[in-house]
C-alpha cells in the first residue's frame, strides 16, 4: 500500500508539472472600474533590476472620467521601498500590474513630468482585455522560419507576402490623447550595437514619433529569461540581430498564449507586427523631469501584433514579418572587415531610417572613426511589387566630415521612396549592402578636355580626351566614347564634360532663371510621372565617379525632360531605317496619307566610370559636318509611331 501511495504521488506530482505555466497559475479575479473607490490599497508588481519581480504600494486617490485615449483613468499614489530607489514612478514600470484585494484593477501607464513622480495614472484592465479582440495584421513568414538560437539571418526560400495593419474600429476614443502634462512610460529605445553617428540619425528621425535611443548593452551572459507573466520586464523590439533597438515595459496579464503589457500606445499604429521578447534591467535613472529602466533587450518570444490606446497585445510563438539586412564592410586602412546580419520589423515608416542606421553602425564599427573618407558602396534589394523586383545600384562617395552618413544616402532614398511611394504598397523581402571605406580622399578634376577628332558627321563615333587631376596626384588622361546623335544638323556642336555627381549647366542656369522651386516642380512632373519612371530615374542617375559627356543646346525644359536636340523628323516617304538596325536593313517605306511623329529620343549623352570622384565641368567644341547617315548604313535609335485616322502602329 505504501508503495502505491507513493505511485500515485509521483504521477499527480508530474501531472501537474506538465500542466502550461497559465493554467497552473489560477488567473486572478477581475476589479470592474465601478466597484474603486478613493482611499483603496493594494499593490503593483514589476522588475527594477535583472529579472526579479518585485511589489510597491498603490493607494487610489480617485477616477479620472474620460481622460485616457481609451477612456476613463484611475489615479493612485504609490509608496514603498521600490518607489524609493526608483525616485517615483519610472518610464519602463509601465504594464505594471496593480492588484486590490488580490483583484486585477489595470496597469500603471502614466505620470506627470517635472512633478510628483509618486503620483500616476492607471489603465482598468477591463479596456485592455478589448485588444485580445481587434484584427490582427497578416504575418508573411511563417513563425517555423524563423531561427530562434540565431535571430540574425532569416531562412531562405520565404515566401513574401502582406502585413497590412488593419481598419481601426470604431471608437469615439481611438485618436485621444492623455491629458496634459501625463507622460507615458515607454518611450525610451534601448539602442544595443549602434555607433555614435547611428545614434544621432535614429535620434533626429524619430524625434516626431516621440522615441528616444538610449545606448545600452547587452544582458550578461548568464541571464536567465523565466515565462513572462504579469509584473515581468518586456521588450517591443523593432531591429534585432547585430544590433537592437526597442523598448522596455512591464507585463500586465497573461491568459494561455496572449500577453497585454504597457498600459498605453507604443506607437498607437494598430495592428502591427513587432518583437515581442524578455528584457533585463539593469538600473533605473533618476531625473527632474522624469525617471527611467535602462536595461536589455532579451530573446524574442512571440508577436506584438496591437498597439492601441489601452496598450499593447501580443502572442507567444508567433513572429513577426521581418526584413533581412546582410551588411559586409571592408575598411581598407585597417585591413579589416565585417558581417552583419539584422532584422527589421516591417513598418514602413520606420523601415527606412531603422535599416539606414543599422547599415551607418556597421560602417562606424568596421572603421572605427568618424570622418572624411571615400566609400564605394552597392546595394541590391529584392521587393514584391517593385519594378523589376530588383534594384541593384552601385555609386562612390566623399564626404570632408562623416563619410558612413554619405555612403548611406542613396540606400536611405530609395528605401523612403519604396516605402513611401504614392502609388502602391511594397514588400521589401530582402537587403544587401556591400561597401568599401577609405579613409584617402579619392577624387579629382577636370582640368581640360577636347576632342580627339576636331570634325565629325551625324552618327560618328568619335572620343573626348579628358585630363583629371587627382587629389595630391600626378595628372592622368582618360577618353570617353561618344556619338554624333543622328538627326545633328551641321555646324559646331558643344558637350558638356561633367562629373557624375554635379548638376548639369542647363539645369543651374535654369534655376537663376526660373528659382529652385519652380524648375524642381517641373522637374518632378517630367521625370517622376509613374512609380516605374521614379525607380527608372534613380537607377538611371549619373554616378559620382563617372565622367558624362553630353549635349549642351537646346532649351533647359527639353534637356530636363530627355528630349535633347531633337528635329523633326523626315517628311518624305523614304525607306526608315529600323530601331537599332544592323546596317543596311530598313523599315517598309511608309503609305501616303499617314504621318511620323518621333515620340522618343535616347539621351544625347555618354558616361565612363573611374576610381575618383569628378567634382568640376568643362565645354568643348566639335565641328560636325554634312553627312547621310542613312546611306551610310548607320543604325537609328529612334522610336516612331504612324498615325492614320483613329488609330496608331509603332515600327
Amino acid at each position: 500500500m505504501a508503495f502505491l501511495f507513493r505511485l500515485c504521488r509521483v504521477v499527480l506530482l508530474a501531472a501537474l508539472l506538465s500542466l502550461p505555466t497559465a493554467m497552473a497559475a489560477a488567473a486572478p479575479e477581475i476589479m470592474p472600474l465601478e466597484d474603486v473607490r478613493a482611499g483603496m490599497q493594494g499593490i503593483a508588481k514589476t522588475v527594477v533590476f535583472g529579472t526579479q519581480i518585485e511589489e510597491f504600494g498603490v493607494e487610489v486617490l480617485g477616477i479620472m472620467k474620460d481622460k485616457g485615449p481609451s477612456g476613463d483613468l484611475i489615479l493612485v499614489r504609490t509608496f514603498g521601498n521600490v518607489i524609493d530607489r526608483t525616485g517615483g514612478i519610472a518610464q519602463g514600470m509601465s504594464g505594471s500590474p496593480v492588484y486590490i484585494d488580490g483583484k486585477l484593477v489595470g496597469a500603471i501607464a502614466y505620470g506627470w513630468t517635472f512633478t510628483d513622480h509618486k503620483i500616476g495614472m492607471v489603465t482598468p484592465i477591463a479596456d485592455m482585455l478589448k485588444l485580445w479582440d481587434m484584427p490582427t495584421p497578416k504575418i508573411r513568414v511563417p513563425e517555423e522560419e524563423i531561427n530562434l538560437e540565431d535571430q540574425t539571418e532569416s531562412k531562405a526560400g520565404q515566401e513574401p507576402g502582406e502585413q497590412k495593419p488593419e481598419d481601426e474600429p470604431a471608437n469615439k476614443d481611438a485618436d485621444k490623447e492623455p491629458a496634459e502634462g501625463m507622460d507615458g512610460t515607454a518611450t525610451p529605445l534601448m539602442a544595443a550595437g549602434f555607433g555614435d553617428r547611428a545614434m544621432a540619425l535614429l535620434t533626429e528621425k524619430l524625434k516626431p514619433y516621440k522615441l528616444m535611443p538610449y545606448a545600452v548593452g547587452e544582458a550578461p551572459a548568464d541571464t536567465r529569461f523565466g515565462p513572462l507573466e504579469p509584473g515581468s520586464a518586456v521588450g517591443v523590439q523593432l531591429v534585432r540581430g547585430d544590433v537592437s533597438l526597442g523598448a522596455m515595459g512591464t507585463v500586465t496579464y497573461t491568459e494561455g498564449n496572449k500577453v497585454l503589457a504597457f498600459g498605453h500606445p507604443f506607437l498607437k499604429k494598430g495592428g502591427t507586427g513587432y518583437f515581442l521578447t524578455s528584457a533585463y534591467v539593469f538600473t533605473t535613472v533618476t531625473g527632474m523631469e522624469n525617471s527611467f529602466k535602462v536595461g536589455a533587450i532579451g530573446p524574442a518570444v512571440g508577436i506584438i501584433d496591437q498597439d492601441r490606446g489601452a496598450g499593447v497585445a501580443g502572442q507567444l510563438d508567433k513572429f513577426p514579418s521581418v526584413v533581412p539586412l546582410r551588411v559586409n564592410i571592408v575598411d581598407r586602412a585597417l585591413g579589416t572587415s565585417r558581417d552583419a546580419s539584422i532584422q527589421v520589423v516591417q513598418d514602413e515608416q520606420l523601415f527606412p531610417v531603422l535599416a539606414a542606421a543599422s547599415v551607418l553602425s556597421v560602417i562606424e564599427k568596421t572603421a572605427d572613426r568618424i570622418g572624411a573618407g571615400t566609400a564605394k558602396i552597392t546595394f541590391e534589394i529584392s521587393a514584391r511589387n517593385m519594378p523589376g523586383d530588383t534594384f541593384k545600384r552601385e555609386n562612390m562617395f566623399y564626404s570632408p566630415a562623416n563619410i558612413g552618413e554619405a555612403a548611406i544616402s542613396e540606400l536611405y532614398e530609395l528605401m523612403a521612396l519604396l516605402a513611401g511611394n504614392q502609388f502602391r504598397p511594397v514588400d521589401i523581402i530582402d537587403v544587401q549592402v556591400e561597401a568599401t571605406v577609405d579613409p584617402e580622399r579619392r577624387t579629382a578634376t577636370i582640368m581640360e578636355a577636347h576632342p580627339v577628332v576636331a570634325s565629325a558627321k551625324p552618327g560618328d563615333k568619335i572620343e573626348i580626351a579628358v585630363s583629371l587631376k587627382p587629389f595630391r596626384g600626378e595628372t592622368v588622361t582618360v577618353k570617353v566614347p561618344f556619338t554624333v546623335p543622328l538627326d545633328q544638323q551641321p555646324g559646331p556642336l558643344t558637350l558638356e564634360v561633367r562629373g557624375g555627381g554635379m548638376i548639369p549647366l542647363l539645369e543651374l542656369l535654369a534655376r537663376r532663371q526660373k528659382g529652385d522651386e519652380e524648375l524642381l516642380q517641373t522637374y518632378g512632373k517630367l521625370k517622376t510621372k509613374t512609380f516605374d519612371d521614379m525607380i527608372k530615374e534613380l537607377a538611371e542617375r549619373d554616378r559620382n565617379n563617372d565622367i558624362v559627356v553630353e549635349v549642351l543646346s537646346g532649351e533647359a525644359g527639353e534637356f530636363l525632360g530627355g528630349l535633347g536636340t531633337a528635329k523633326a523628323p523626315p517628311t518624305k516617304l523614304e525607306p526608315i531605317p529600323k530601331p537599332n538596325a544592323a546596317p543596311g536593313q530598313t523599315q517598309t517605306p511608309l503609305r501616303s496619307g499617314k504621318s511620323v511623329d518621333a515620340v522618343k529620343r535616347p539621351d544625347s549623352k555618354s558616361a565612363l566610370s573611374t576610381e575618383y570622384i569628378i567634382d568640376s565641368d568643362t565645354q568643348v567644341i566639335v565641328n560636325i559636318e554634312k553627312g547621310d547617315p542613312i546611306a551610310e548604313g548607320k543604325s537609328v535609335l529612334y522610336e516612331w509611331k504612324v498615325k492614320s485616322d483613329d488609330s496608331q502602329q509603332s515600327l
